[in-house]
């Protein structure tokens, strides 16, 4: 892994990536953060030796050998003009439907220009990280962060990122859940320690990759019982085709 990585753009999936190359780390890189969310920034400085701030954006740059950009898509006519990025560093783009065509021509770079997916469970080591196109030093990077997901292109990227999107509607999914119960008179707290045990189960479960999905969900059904009332009822041919239109939308969006 590179011995230099540098991050523009400090939020929520920075912060999981430092916390999954640093935390209990006996040889950790050294990360140098842009000043952007300083106070994230500063926080993580403090938490990991290895870890800077540096006083800009084009600092953070000149320090590292892997750049990563993880500002808002909106946020990159403000960030990144300005960048003088040498042919020698390797540039990875967080940033979702910013085309790499795009990306070269901002930063006006020579540089290997690799878009990726981390998820937050990086933190943990164990997001598989979607890439494109496939190169060694990031491919190595994710790779200790939860394992690599090349794909050949853009569009196939895209389709990633669109099933990506679709995280925090499974949250939803348990707060309406959490929700219904407590209008059924459970105390909320209740309601909330039960929904996670349930749903961690489950997730504990998808770790089995000898059954697929269909095979998880029949092992989890009994015909006629009432799991397969709920998903025949609620989860039918027009709420099906619903969250497909939606998925679909999006998709054109990014491309």
């Amino acid at each position: 892994m590179m011995k230099r990585i540098g991050i523009i753009g400090v939020g929520e999936i920075a912060r999981a990536i430092v916390d999954g190359l640093c935390d209990g780390i006996e040889e950790p890189p050294e990360i140098c953060l842009s000043p952007r969310g300083a106070r994230t920034a500063a926080e993580l400085s403090q938490q990991y030796p290895s870890v800077r701030v540096c006083t800009d954006n084009q600092d953070v740059v000149n320090r590292s050998e892997l750049v990563i950009l993880a500002v808002r898509p909106q946020d990159r006519d403000e960030a990144l003009p300005e960048l003088r990025v040498g042919s020698d560093k390797v540039v990875v783009s967080l940033m979702t439907g910013i085309a790499i065509s795009e990306l070269r021509q901002t930063l006006a770079t020579g540089a290997p220009v690799v878009r990726a997916i981390p998820l937050p469970s990086v933190r943990e080591c164990r997001s598989v990280t979607v890439t494109c196109p496939s190169h060694p030093a990031v491919d190595d990077l994710f790779g200790h962060l939860g394992g690599t997901l090349p794909v050949a292109d853009e569009a196939t990227l895209n389709v990633f990122q669109t099933l990506t999107a679709t995280l925090t509607t499974h949250y939803w999914y348990l707060v309406t859940l959490t929700a219904w119960a407590a209008r059924q008179g459970i105390p909320a707290e209740d309601a909330d320690r039960y929904i996670r045990g349930l749903f961690q189960g489950i997730g504990r479960a998808l770790s089995d990759e000898t059954r697929s999905l269909h095979r998880l969900a029949a092992d989890h059904e009994t015909p006629k019982g009432a799991n397969e009332r709920i998903r025949t009822t609620w989860f039918d041919t027009a709420n099906s085709d619903a969250l497909q239109k939606a998925l679909d939308a999006l998709l054109s969006d990014l491309k």
